[in-house]
């Protein structure tokens, strides 16, 4: 059942996750390297990634005998984590970035865009709402990633590199309570 509210929560969740604008710096790098970003490509897998482990993800987890409770909160923490990243600016997941290959698959839709964090938040968040609303949420998602893509030069001189640090900050404190409120969430559900 759609929720507009749901909808909403959930884009701002993945947004925030996805964190394509904390990952400027590496596309503009990568754009500099190749010469170009290949926008549609790189959005295309990167729907697909997201879209299949969330309709596939729980079935993978039920192989190992695992609840999508007991894995929201394993997602909590490395919603946590990623969001202790993005506020103290230390890494904590090292990226696996190829420069070489396919570039608009690796590294930017796996593992920027779809890496772990964005996958583990998806099936984090069929504990907690409808998948209509995750849909779209990863849809909405998919049209920002494709216009940040798209236009990544321009960002780039328009938010300078305060702009984008202030930017990652932000988001890293929305991350915290959005981790916190799984972890509540779960934990008394899982008891």
């Amino acid at each position: 059942m759609f929720s507009f509210r749901e909808a909403v929560s959930v884009t701002l969740i993945l947004f925030s996750v996805i964190d394509v604008i904390g990952s400027l710096p590496v596309i503009i790098d990568l754009r500099k390297k190749t010469g170009k970003i290949e926008s549609e490509r790189a959005t295309f897998a990167s729907g697909v990634l997201m879209v299949s482990f969330l309709f596939v993800g729980e079935r993978i987890l039920n192989l190992f005998g695992v609840d999508v409770a007991s894995f929201a909160v394993a997602g909590a923490l490395v919603i946590f984590l990623i969001g202790l990243e993005m506020i103290l600016g230390r890494t904590i997941f090292k990226p696996e970035i190829d420069s070489g290959g396919a570039t608009h698959i690796v590294p930017i839709a796996f593992p920027l865009i779809a890496g772990a964090g964005t996958l583990t938040t998806i099936i984090s968040l069929r504990a907690e709402y409808q998948t209509l609303n995750i849909i779209i949420g990863i849809i909405l998602n998919l049209l920002l990633i494709y216009g940040v893509l798209k236009s990544s030069a321009w960002l780039e001189t328009r938010l300078g590199a305060g702009g984008l640090a202030v930017l990652r900050k932000i988001f890293g404190i929305i991350l915290l309570a959005i981790a916190i409120k799984l972890l509540k969430t779960n934990l008394i559900a899982g008891f």
